[in-house]
């Protein structure tokens, strides 16, 4: 029904997968397979709104409405299960934003703010540029599944961390944490007296069978420390709208979020994240439905050009979103070496896996949210460089 192998040319648009490479990559001639957006049409009706929305011809200030809160409310209890009250969701531009407004909200300077590693990089700057202490826990791997340490998480909560920011899925290791997980997370955190930040922007692309759960739903007790973010941008690829939503349940904790949003005035938005927001969450469910399905076919062929192939690149089947994580080190080569391999034989231009903590040595993040041929082309690419 959608034509997701439809080539767009998004050069000379000024979008930063395409347009933004003599500044990350030092070199405008590779193939952009990085940063998290995808090179997909958005679904028609979310095209009708925005062009209604412009052929009015005003675009004065405007706020999220009732009918906007209200498709979000019923898309993530379709969706997920989770039932909400419209009172408790607040805007903003983005999640990062919203993850660096509850920052400033649930911390002091110097308090100690908890990331499970490797982790999508803005987690580390949302502390630190805030001035608080970062306290990361990494990841464990068995068996190349990504698993929390659970006794140096209980470990480090108990000496004093006061949030823990969780990203679920988790970029970049595409795990969609589990009820078990995160009801084990929630009872830690319940027990040492640490908030949630829980960045759910992946909440909508669970895979092969993955089920997405809300960490806010499990329990009145796990909603009353959680602050839930969630937006369009990944699942409907709207990032360029600048729209999310923020659900906070405890209006003890959503209080001084929204005071803080007001006191930053970040409270309005923009006229067409609200269109298109309203419009994705209303009628999206056919097209995500089978763009999902389309992320799955990308994801599997590439495991087995990969096995087949190449087998000294490994690919960590991810449980949530469109982002492989390719583990490089069989190669033998340094992460340096597989950088400049990449970018002056591949031509490819994929996230290095340092950027998200020195756990990602080795590791680059490849986007296959795109059509097919240029996932083909892409794994083409690394063929002829890696072989």
């Amino acid at each position: 029904m959608y034509n997701f192998d439809q080539i767009i040319d998004r050069r000379n648009t000024s979008c930063v997968k395409y347009d933004n490479l003599a500044n990350v990559f030092g070199n405008t001639d590779i193939l952009p397979m990085w940063v998290a957006d995808m090179d997909f049409q958005v679904a028609p009706e979310i095209l009708d709104a925005a062009r209604e929305c412009c052929e009015k011809g005003v675009f004065g200030y405007t706020f999220r409405s009732d009918k906007a809160k209200q498709a979000f409310a019923d898309w993530v209890a379709r969706r997920h299960g989770w039932q909400m009250d419209t009172r408790w969701l607040l805007s903003s531009p983005g999640i990062v934003t919203a993850l660096a407004l509850g920052v400033r909200v649930y911390t002091e300077e110097h308090d100690k703010v908890m990331i499970f590693t490797p982790v999508y990089p803005p987690f580390y700057a949302v502390v630190k540029d805030n001035n608080r202490e970062l306290v990361c826990s990494t990841l464990k791997v068995e068996n190349g599944h990504y698993q929390i340490d659970w006794e140096d998480v209980e470990k480090k909560l108990k000496d004093g961390v006061k949030l823990l920011i969780i990203s679920n899925s988790h970029n970049p290791v595409g795990r969609v944490w589990t009820k078990e997980e995160l009801t084990r997370i929630g009872a830690l955190c319940l027990q040492y007296g640490v908030t949630i930040l829980s960045d759910e922007i992946h909440s909508d692309l669970a895979l092969f069978g993955h089920k997405h759960v809300v960490m806010a739903s499990l329990s009145p007790e796990i909603a009353a420390i959680t602050v839930t973010m969630m937006a369009p941008s990944k699942t409907f690829n709207i990032a360029g709208m600048m729209n999310s939503v923020v659900v906070i349940s405890n209006p003890e904790l959503r209080r001084p979020f929204e005071k803080e949003l007001l006191c930053l005035h970040l409270d309005l938005g923009n006229i067409f994240g609200h269109v298109t927001l309203e419009a994705a969450y209303k009628h999206g469910d056919a097209w995500l439905d089978e763009m999902v399905r389309y992320l799955e076919k990308n994801i599997l062929f590439t495991d087995q050009f990969l096995r087949e192939e190449l087998p000294s690149v490994k690919m960590i089947l991810p449980e949530g979103s469109f982002l492989l994580w390719l583990d490089f080190r069989a190669t033998g080569l340094s992460h340096e070496q597989i950088q400049e391999k990449l970018l002056h034989e591949a031509k490819l231009g994929l996230n290095s896996g340092t950027d998200f903590g020195p756990e990602g040595e080795g590791f680059f993040r490849m986007n296959i949210g795109c059509p097919l041929e240029t996932v083909k082309e892409g794994l083409e690419r690394l063929k002829k460089a890696f072989k």
